[in-house]
């Protein structure tokens, strides 16, 4: 647990501010054998896109490992460790074959298992690499995207299925991929950090998504599950918009539409992204996403059908410095809590109620693990999970007071919320 600082209520009063407590180890740190490492291990994690994969080997660190990707010429993805076992040469100038890798300095060649297929040079009876295996993890391809486990094989999971991922009217494409200097704890907490839309996004920088961002809204957090959910709820003249945007556990975010206004009423309409947040090692982590693109009418506007199109506010609006304190975003602010982020210099107050909800499920995963358990969230049914991320805009006139309002538009939002967890409008 990580130790506080001292609540200061002194003045210029620094001086008794300085020793910088050690970071919560037991959510931050993912390398093999840590707490959250072993727990983030259990799940089926996205390592690249498919189409990365072409004639030559990919390079990758994730979850502290240094491992390669490929794909071999019979068209089977492989995933193993970076190093050669004879002599330790990077994979990743090897050769991808007709079945398999070879290492470029001695030519040993790696099936996709880690199976050892060759050894050159070494005597025709050697048994070498009828003894040995270089070490490889499974993976699974889906709709452009590679994913790999990497926990313990005799408890690997079924690939995970979503609701969201078939939507009627609806198809799904690969997004962007990011890389951010920090770790990844503090990126998918901003998720469940509602009122950053509102300051951050719209009052700070100028509206990067809809100027009805700037409404700060009425919050709840409930637990579904997959994970939780915050419901983000706005009084828009005679409607209510209702908003939820979704973590599922142990580090898929699934975010509503960004364009949204609130201005015309309408049910349940599902996420625009699904979003991995990938730790490549404790410092640095990856973003990759899948986006729902509508295919029966225009609700999803024409570039974000677009891969080459980022979603506003991810990276630096400029690589001048200036330019990113004048319009500070996401980037900014989740990386210079530092490369990761001391709680215990965290004052945490009532609109932050979801970052300490999203801690406690990441600890509980934790502990399933520690027990011998599968984490809550983790599903062996091979049917898909249903998911509850939307905006809903309802035609709800204002009564009463004002903070008669506030009172009725939260049990809106927590109703519906409540509704749909009960009756997943997804589910088919």
């Amino acid at each position: 647990m990580a130790t506080r600082a001292p609540f200061l209520s002194t003045r210029y009063g620094g001086y008794y501010h300085r020793e910088i407590p050690q970071e919560d180890a037991e959510l931050t740190r993912i390398g093999p054998g840590t707490p959250c490492g072993e727990y983030l291990r259990r799940f089926w994690q996205p390592v690249t896109f498919s189409d990365d994969l072409k004639d030559l080997p990919v390079a990758l660190k994730i979850l502290g490992e240094e491992l390669v990707a490929f794909r071999d010429f019979s068209d089977r993805i492989g995933l193993v460790e970076a190093h050669c076992p004879h002599r330790g040469t990077s994979l990743e100038f090897g050769l991808v074959s007709e079945k398999g890798i070879r290492c470029c300095y001695h030519g040993w060649l790696f099936d996709v298992d880690g199976t050892i297929l060759e050894t050159p040079g070494e005597p025709e009876d050697s048994t070498l690499k009828d003894r040995l295996c270089h070490g490889a993890y499974p993976t699974h391809e889906y709709n452009g995207i590679v994913f790999a486990y990497m926990g313990p094989p005799d408890q690997m999971p079924p690939f995970p299925l979503f609701d969201s991922y078939e939507r009627e009217g609806y198809r799904m494409i690969p997004g962007k991929k990011y890389d951010y200097p920090c770790n990844w704890l503090q990126i998918l907490e901003n998720a469940m950090d509602p009122v950053h839309t509102s300051f951050l996004h719209t009052i700070v920088s100028g509206s990067q998504f809809t100027e009805e961002f700037g409404v700060i809204p009425e919050l709840d957090f409930i637990e579904t599950p997959a994970g939780m959910i915050y419901i983000a709820t706005r009084r828009m003249g005679d409607n209510v918009w209702v908003r939820m945007v979704e973590n599922i556990m142990p580090n898929l975010q699934q975010v509503a539409p960004i364009w949204e206004t609130g201005q015309d009423p309408h049910e349940f309409d599902g996420p625009m992204m699904s979003r991995w947040i990938v730790p490549q090692d404790d410092t640095h982590t990856m973003l990759l996403e899948f986006r729902h693109i509508s295919v029966t009418d225009e609700s999803t506007p024409a570039w974000w059908a677009d891969r080459e199109q980022m979603l506003p506010a991810q990276l630096p609006i400029t690589e001048n410095l200036e330019d990113q304190q004048r319009q500070p975003s996401d980037y900014e602010a989740q990386v210079s809590q530092r490369p990761i982020a001391i709680h215990g210099m965290e004052h945490l107050g009532a609109t932050d109620r979801g970052i300490t909800m999203f801690r406690k499920l990441v600890k509980n995963g934790i502990q399933a693990v520690q027990e011998g358990r599968d984490p809550d969230a983790l599903s062996r049914d091979e049917k898909p999970q249903s998911t509850y991320c939307n905006d809903t805009v309802v035609y709800s006139p204002a009564v009463g007071s004002a903070e008669e309002d506030i009172k009725s538009i939260r049990d809106i939002g927590r109703k519906l919320a409540e509704g749909y967890i009960s009756n997943p409008p997804l589910a088919k």
